[in-house]
């Protein structure tokens, strides 16, 4: 059905910025990402930290950023791509490379993790290019643009989306970007953050969407559910038709948003989706929120929200608006920390935040902007361990003896079997300051307690997280070596996986115990 976007910008949005040269720098300097700045559900299922303890690469076209992820060590070794100029089909190829799954006409990250892009200097600009994540886990993408990305005409990349999410992705940290198109899907367009196929874990914060027939969506289909976990704040919202976001199965949470011109609906929760919305700021829309265009029903909890100059339309068929007197029809327990501006004070506060090249600034629940602090370490997950450390060996059979080992970035004469050896004299060790190890058997076992044991001569483990390779599930993570105990975990095959690391470890042995 088409849905005309009531103002364009084509001409504006057309225009050019900086003409970028092809190539990548590299630099040992640390990113100028706001990493410790993570809010949301990105912050649960072990934290989004992105490239945080890796090296840091400087690109001015696509085919540089495609470059940086194929020269990494492996797919999950840590990196901060600075991007600076414009970004387009003219300068986006496809490298290829081990530790790379990429493809041209599109920034694709598939099949990675631990990566961090961020717009530096005068700004980054995608122009006509998407940016696919699929597949991937722990990604934060912060202070660029998006615009006119397109799935029908001339250019088109990423199926139309400006930044679309698919198959399996986890921990997604989207931050003080603008997305923006210039009309609907008969003008060529699509959504502007879309997830699907298993998506979750994700926040979308201080950034503007606008000018689109589709703000995005998660989920897309009414069997498509698995998706959720994802927050929504300090958004600016503008001149949408639908789509603010819709949502299929799973819980959202929006709050201190700004919505201006919702053209036709937004919040649009469906097939059983738990959305909660707090201190909101709806200005000049129709029906913001509700469950339309199915009879498949979806519920809302609202608090604290502001409507001005919002129309309601009446209930009909498969049109179900909220209001005109919004009142909550479930409960969605939220499970991180958050502060809340006031909802009057949310267009000022979005205005001077939302959006990149804004500083990168946030609010504290003041009302008043306040300039990130780059070197805060930010939330991790309640109860999650930051710094194990050497403790005595726990009681029982150690699970690993017997076991299988494989793993990435091994060091020349060492050998991944090292580990489930029982010898301490042996060892494994990663080619550089990152990689990973792990231990596998040939049917499910229970895990609870892991101990990390080094050989003598090793350097120190900076930062490593505890994976379930079977789902991709961090059961921990912290720094230092010794034991670590985690939910008890059915596994075929756990990873232990270095970020950072101060000369070479020497993993003597990766013990497993059932208790």
């Amino acid at each position: 059905m088409r849905r005309a976007v009531a103002v364009r910008l084509s001409a504006l949005l057309a225009a050019g910025a900086l003409t970028a040269a092809t190539g990548v720098a590299l630099s040992t300097t640390t990113a100028s990402a706001a990493t410790g700045g993570v809010t949301g559900y990105a912050t649960q299922n072990g934290g989004t930290t992105g490239g945080a303890g890796g090296q840091t690469v400087r690109a001015t076209t696509g085919t540089a950023i495609h470059q940086a992820l194929c020269s990494r060590a492996s797919s999950s070794t840590p990196i901060t791509i600075q991007v600076e100029g414009t970004i387009n089909h003219g300068n986006t190829a496809k490298v290829s490379g081990s530790s790379c799954n990429t493809a041209a006409g599109v920034i694709e990250l598939k099949q990675i993790s631990n990566v961090t892009i961020v717009g530096v200097g005068n700004g980054a600009v995608f122009d006509q290019l998407g940016i696919h994540i699929r597949e991937s886990r722990n990604i934060i993408i912060q202070n660029v643009t998006v615009r006119n990305v397109k799935k029908s005409g001339s250019p088109t990349s990423n199926g139309g989306d400006a930044i679309g999410m698919e198959s399996d992705v986890r921990n997604v940290w989207v931050d003080h970007v603008t997305l923006e198109a210039s009309g609907g899907e008969s003008e060529g367009y699509d959504g502007l953050f879309d997830m699907k196929d298993n998506t979750q874990y994700v926040t979308l914060s201080y950034s503007v969407l606008r000018n689109s027939g589709r703000g995005g969506l998660i989920g897309s289909s009414e069997s498509d559910t698995s998706n959720g976990y994802v927050t929504f704040h300090h958004n600016l919202y503008e001149n949408i038709d639908s789509r603010a976001p819709l949502l299929r199965g799973g819980i959202a949470h929006m709050y201190n948003n700004h919505y201006k011109r919702l053209n036709e609906s937004g919040i649009n929760s469906r097939a059983g989706a738990r959305a909660k919305v707090d201190n909101n700021y709806f200005e000049d829309s129709k029906d913001v929120l509700g469950t339309f265009y199915t009879d498949a029903a979806g519920y809302w909890q609202v608090s604290g929200n502001v409507f001005d100059n919002v129309t309601w339309s009446s209930r009909s068929g498969d049109h179900n608006p909220a209001g005109p007197n919004p009142t909550s029809n479930t409960s969605v327990s939220i499970p991180y920390g958050f502060t809340l501006d006031g909802a009057n004070c949310v267009p000022n506060v979005v205005a001077q935040t939302a959006g990149a090249n804004k500083g990168l600034k946030v609010s504290d629940g003041s009302c008043t902007p306040q300039s990130p602090d780059p070197t805060d370490p930010g939330p991790t997950d309640p109860g999650e361990p930051t710094d194990p450390g050497p403790t005595d060996p726990p009681a029982g059979a150690n699970l690993s003896l017997g076991a299988g080992a494989d793993g990435s970035s091994k060091a020349s004469g060492t050998s991944y079997g090292n580990v489930v050896d029982g010898n301490t004299s042996t060892y494994w060790s990663p080619s550089g300051s990152t990689g990973s190890v792990s231990v596998k058997w040939g049917s499910a076992t229970t895990v609870s307690k892991v101990n990390i044991r080094l050989a003598s001569g090793s350097g120190t483990i900076g930062a490593y997280r505890l994976l379930n390779h079977d789902t991709g599930a961090v059961l921990a993570s912290g720094s230092g070596a010794g034991t670590v105990s985690i939910s008890p975990a059915s596994l075929k095959k756990i990873t232990l996986e270095i970020t950072n690391a101060s000369g070479t470890p020497r993993i003597a042995e990766f013990e497993t115990y059932a208790s």
